[in-house]
């Protein structure tokens, strides 16, 4: 049940199937394999997994929907590209309305030079996806986005498949100013209309520019991204993770939505959708299965690298962060077995496990957090994910 990839569009995530075709990790064998109810018959589901793939480079788009997570496939995020047209401006004209604050010394690139780093590294990238390059990606990515990255190599060659690679269309850039938390950085995002909306988040590193985070929202169509402000030079205003004025610091925001979806509880400050309220919901249910089967489930998830934000119009912030993520399935009797689904059935030979189950995510995501006073909710607006391993006993 996934959509074919379009052409020419390097994604960084499978397509996930929309709710009502979700086929979660079963609990196999035993008696509790079948489970009566409401007159119809259902199979226990485990493993419900979250993360829907921000569409980049080495995966395929996602629909917007939260997927069960141990079924869930990478996130895509490389995809970028210079098409005839861009403008290669810092921002989009509309955004220079409501000019922010240019903290801040100028930056070492133009937005101009910027854009031609990013359409470089779209390139480069998706040769590397084509080959499966491993040592041409330590000079293109780092970090949590190298290792996700590599992941899917892995997944790729254990499944005797092929790295879906192409460039994205309608890169606009945003240059900050060059601040001392957060360094040079740039952002650039790409929409291909009823695929994805895509944002590229680089950073300079010693050894030269480097993809730090990237999100995908496959929503059709995708909400619009907030404006996001400019001083009359053109930059915007980078934010440290600490900032204030607004519904609370990129921080304090990146650290309550993980902790949401490792309690399974929803937070009243996160609009619904696909990475808070669904994904919760997901967790709720089988959670719920889980322990009807004499399973029980614990989650993890643990902020993971700096978190960055770019100042926006309306003066609020859209915030960049990355995470770890552990589900851990332990059985507490005997007589049903787990099979987990997707990229981390494909790490552990699709085996079935009667003890134990888990599987280790990279989550990378893209938040709006209105200002201070504001009655608007925070919208997380993308994410990307990759399985980084699996195991079973």
């Amino acid at each position: 049940m996934t959509a074919p990839t379009p052409p020419m569009a390097r994604h960084r995530s499978q397509p996930q199937p929309p709710e009502s075709e979700w086929e979660p990790e079963r609990l196999s064998s035993g008696p509790w394999r079948l489970i009566i109810g409401a007159g119809t018959v259902f199979v226990v589901l485990a493993a419900v997994g979250i993360g829907l793939g921000a569409i980049r480079s080495s995966r395929e788009p996602s629909p917007g929907v939260a997927v069960p997570m141990a079924t869930a496939s990478a996130a895509d995020p490389d995809r970028g590209s210079a098409r005839a047209g861009s403008t290669g401006q810092p921002v989009d004209p509309a955004t220079s309305a409501a000019p922010s604050r240019g903290d801040g010394a100028k930056p070492a690139v133009t937005a101009a030079e910027a854009k031609r780093v990013h359409d470089r590294f779209q390139h480069e990238l998706s040769a590397a996806q084509l080959k499966l390059d491993h040592k041409a990606v330590d000079a293109l990515e780092q970090g949590l986005a190298l290792e996700m990255t590599k992941a899917s190599f892995e997944t790729a060659r254990l499944r005797k498949s092929e790295v879906p690679a192409g460039i994205w269309p309608g890169t606009k850039v945003w240059v900050p100013r060059r601040t001392a938390e957060a360094g040079e950085w740039f952002v650039a995002a790409m929409h291909e209309p009823g695929v994805a909306r895509v944002t590229d988040l680089m950073v300079r590193t010693g050894k030269g520019w480097r993809l730090a985070v990237s999100t995908a929202d496959t929503r059709d169509p995708a909400p619009d991204l907030p404006a996001i402000a400019v001083d009359p030079e053109g930059y915007a205003t980078s934010l440290d993770e600490f900032t204030s004025g607004l519904r609370g610091t990129p921080k304090q925001i990146a650290l309550a939505h993980l902790r949401s979806l490792e309690r399974a509880t929803e937070d009243g400050r996160f609009a619904e959708g696909p990475w808070t309220s669904t994904a919760v919901k997901l967790w709720q249910r089988e959670r719920a299965q889980l322990r009807e089967a004499g399973w029980k489930l614990e989650l993890s998830y643990r902020l993971t690298g700096q978190v960055r934000a770019l100042r926006t119009t309306d003066g609020g912030a859209l915030v960049w962060y990355s995470a770890r993520s552990t589900e851990v399935r332990t059985a507490e009797r005997p007589g049903t077995t787990v099979t987990l689904k997707g990229p981390a059935a494909v790490r552990t030979g699709n085996r079935s496990f009667a003890r134990t189950a888990s599987a280790t995510y990279g989550r990378m995501y893209l938040a709006h957090v209105p200002p201070i006073g504001s009655a608007e909710p925070i919208r997380v607006m993308g994410d990307w994910t990759d399985v980084l391993e699996s195991h079973g006993t």
